[in-house]
């Protein structure tokens, strides 16, 4: 989906098959059609903004709010979004922690493409962004997202009855984390995160 002729914005983290960058307001016309596209895979876990409209409000918070720092995962080779990892609510001071939220998109789903990214994010959590604990909070029944994290290295800590509202009620979720000093993911044999 990518236009050949526009030049790909820096990544600031890149491992052997995908790449990380920040969200971008020119990204909105790409990110929502993989949205809407993706909304069969998604149902009933994620609802990712799918028009224009949402996606700017989306990504304004991603871009403009110090407490989260939105990656959007792209394919090294061409370039295009294969999905996203967001760190929400970062806290400072003695908490130093941030929330997860992440989404493959339809095309990418199934190539093992989330959990290099998910790699990378996570070491940039705990590089640059200077965190102590990342924290993924999952529905029960969401058996590709609890796979993802247990991949990841995260442990499961807890479980919260209707913890979240989500898609019209208020949903149970499992609380799962990784902190700074557990062994970090496998991400096969990433570039250095600048």
């Amino acid at each position: 989906m990518p236009d050949a002729a526009t030049p790909r914005p820096p990544y600031h983290a890149e491992g052997p098959r995908v790449a990380l960058r920040p969200f971008r307001h020119e990204d909105a016309a790409e990110f929502t059609a993989r949205a809407r596209e993706s909304a069969d895979l998604h149902r009933p876990w994620l609802f990712p903004p799918d028009t224009r409209a949402a996606y700017a409000s989306y990504a304004r918070a991603l871009i403009e709010d110090p407490a989260r720092f939105g990656h959007l995962v792209c394919e090294r080779d061409g370039g295009g979004i294969a999905g996203f990892v967001n760190v929400n609510n970062i806290v400072r001071g003695s908490f130093q922690c941030g929330a997860l939220g992440y989404g493959a998109f339809a095309h990418a789903a199934g190539r093992g493409l989330m959990s290099e990214a998910l790699a990378l994010v996570v070491r940039h959590a705990f590089g640059p962004l200077a965190l102590h604990r990342l924290e993924a909070n999952i529905q029960p029944g969401n058996g590709g997202s609890l796979a993802l994290v247990r991949r990841a290295g995260f442990r499961r800590e807890g479980y919260s009855p209707a913890m979240l509202h989500v898609d019209g009620a208020w949903r149970d979720h499992e609380r799962w984390a990784i902190t700074a000093e557990m062994p970090l993911p496998p991400a096969g044999d990433p570039a250095p995160i600048r």
